[in-house]
């Protein structure tokens, strides 16, 4: 017998939350995931989209923030923004209130196309899951975690500066107890991939076990 699904969306199929700070490899692990036969949304994928120049969001993020934010080519100077907020949690507020609730409705849109589908699982891929307050849409929340010099020798690898990872890194710190709080499931992102994957594979495994 199937258990009851939870989340607030109902979905058939599980949807997963996938949060966790960034470099830490959530990325990788939703890859496995759909691998395995997941259907993967990410909220960063939905964020871009929602910034492009022209957009009613990109329009009020100049407009709020200042003209200085807006590239020659009209598109937004995200590093620029990023330096910005990450160094104030009040200016990161502020960015959120004008991108989150733009982002909500193609979220849900894109769990109901997902689900109509018929996918083993569906995957939530959202660093501000919690915070947006979509946290109850999810039947099991994963938080995906690495120790701190892993994070930053994956962020610097990236081409990060040492001082922008390291801001980054910090900037989450606080928000990390509140998902602690909220996961369901850790995973941990430290070790090879040959080891970091069954665990992931068995974790889904898991989930899946209790559909039936």
């Amino acid at each position: 017998m199937k258990s009851q699904r939870h989340g607030t969306l109902g979905t058939r199929v599980p949807l997963i939350g996938l949060i966790g700070p960034i470099g830490c490899g959530k990325s990788t692990v939703a890859g496995w995931l759909a691998a395995r036969g997941a259907a993967v949304i990410d909220a960063d994928d939905l964020t871009r989209e929602v910034m492009v120049a022209g957009t009613p969001v990109a329009e009020a993020i100049v407009a709020h923030f200042g003209e200085e934010y807006r590239r020659r080519d009209g598109s937004l100077d995200r590093a620029a923004l990023g330096r910005l907020v990450f160094a104030d949690p009040e200016r990161l507020a502020e960015l959120e209130s004008i991108v989150h609730p733009a982002v909500a409705g193609m979220l849900e849109a894109s769990i109901r196309a997902a689900d109509a589908g018929g996918p083993a699982a569906i995957v939530l891929e959202a660093i501000k899951l919690v915070e947006a307050g979509h946290a109850p849409w999810c039947d099991d929340i994963w938080l995906v975690v690495c120790d701190p010099k892993t994070q930053l020798a994956r962020l610097t690898g990236r081409g990060m500066t040492e001082p922008d990872a390291r801001q980054r890194i910090s900037a989450q710190a606080a928000s990390l107890a509140k998902w602690r709080t909220a996961a369901t499931r850790t995973i941990a992102t430290d070790g090879p991939p040959a080891t970091v994957e069954p665990a992931v594979a068995a974790a889904l495994m898991d989930v899946l076990a209790h559909e039936r």
